[in-house]
């Protein structure tokens, strides 16, 4: 659900006791992590940790107005959810936090970057407060515009090749229109007629000889 509070206060105040006291714990784990140059606020509805635009004057990309996100709290209907986008589109990032993960032996219900939990102990907090603190903003923008720079690139890709598709078909279907194996086949058959008709003509011219000598000799035994 996306809350309409304007302050992080607010926001925590709206929730139910058991929620807003899980909220509350992982946002302490985070704020003990962060890095000086990140600021907390309220983003999309959400308690949010973002490089503000003194730091990164181009914002985030869908929108440029918005500060370049960090990591988000929220409290949905079914569930609390954590995005952290230190592990997003990051091999090594991703790999490290879920290998930690996986020796604390909880259960990691994760997405490409949204951690779901129902409850404060389902999250493995050390993990979580190390992810934040190995990402100070510097890195965290770096990592940011690589994803960003290779994502345009692959979808720019597709777009080439039907391009290039769209350009060659036509031409091949042009030179294959251009010489068509059909078109020598109705040639070859009038050719075959007018032949038949030649052979015809012989014939006929022959019979007709041969009958009109037959017709001389009879005349004459008259």
């Amino acid at each position: 659900m996306q809350s309409k509070a304007t302050t992080v206060e607010q926001y925590l105040s709206e929730l139910p006791e058991e929620r807003r006291a899980a909220i509350a714990t992982v946002r302490h784990v985070i704020l003990k992590n962060l890095d000086k140059d990140y600021e907390e606020g309220m983003q999309y509805g959400m308690i949010s940790f973002y490089v503000p635009h003194r730091i990164y004057p181009a914002g985030y990309h869908t929108d440029p107005k918005q500060p370049l996100p960090f990591a988000c709290l929220a409290s949905q209907s079914d569930y609390m959810s954590l995005y952290m986008m230190t592990v997003y589109g990051e091999g090594a990032e991703e790999t490290w936090f879920r290998d930690e993960w996986a020796k604390t032996g909880k259960k990691l219900d994760m997405g490409k970057s949204c951690i779901r939990f129902k409850k404060i102990e389902d999250l493995a907090l050390n993990v979580v407060g190390e992810a934040i603190r190995r990402v100070p903003a510097r890195k965290f923008i770096e990592h940011y515009e690589s994803v960003l720079k290779n994502s345009r690139k692959s979808s720019s890709k597709p777009a080439k090749k039907k391009a290039a598709k769209a350009k060659s078909t036509p031409a091949a279907q042009t030179a294959k229109t251009s010489k068509p194996v059909t078109a020598k086949k109705p040639a070859k058959k009038a050719t075959k007629k007018a032949a038949v008709k030649k052979a015809a003509k012989k014939i006929v011219k022959k019979a007709a000889k041969v009958v009109k000598k037959a017709v001389k000799k009879k005349a004459t035994r008259k």
